[in-house]
């Protein structure tokens, strides 16, 4: 069922803004992929005009480890404030993070949107593309694959550079629609 006409506001109360990272390098397996939830976003979908519209403004000190696979041991809570000092502090260093669209093209019978635009990743904007699959009309979810190197970032990297987080990640929404939201 396509979603009804109309803007839409959503943020962490809605769903969730996850990001998946995986690992490589000769001592890979000492470290873990991460699932990080960036706890602190805004999102705006219009769909009541001629021009579609889709933005994101994201805070970037607000990533949460939520999820750490594979490595030599289980994460603890020191090992995840430790993995997010490091984001806040080397990574993302608190920068901006937002996106505009450009074009949203209705697909599958308005049951899914291509969305093209212009992520801001700390300064370097990058075009990117997704689909958000709407389904039942009142949820959306989607993600994109990045590579941080297109955003002039270094992927993190420990012991001498034998482990490091890779390049490609995914970041990905699944929301419910606020209901009543809409406006016609």
């Amino acid at each position: 069922m396509p979603i009804p006409a109309g803007r839409y506001t959503l943020g962490p109360e809605d769903g969730t803004l996850t990001v998946r990272t995986g690992r490589t390098g000769a001592a890979s397996k000492a470290g873990h992929d991460l699932l990080l939830e960036v706890t602190s976003w805004r999102a705006t979908l219009d769909l009541d005009g001629a021009e579609p519209a889709v933005a994101l403004t994201a805070d970037a000190r607000s990533l949460k480890v939520r999820e750490g696979t594979g490595g030599m041991s289980a994460l603890d809570d020191g090992d995840r404030a430790n993995i997010e000092q490091t984001i806040d502090d080397e990574v993302l260093k608190g920068g901006t993070i937002e996106f505009r669209s450009r074009r949203v093209e209705s697909r599958a019978g308005g049951e899914a949107l291509w969305v093209e635009g212009d992520l801001d990743l700390l300064g370097t904007r990058q075009p990117v593309a997704f689909d958000l699959i709407t389904g039942d009309g009142a949820r959306l979810t989607g993600s994109a694959d990045l590579r941080q190197t297109d955003f002039g970032l270094k992927p993190y990297s420990a012991l001498f550079g034998t482990l490091k987080v890779a390049d490609q990640i995914e970041v990905a929404i699944d929301a419910r629609l606020p209901a009543g939201e809409a406006v016609r």
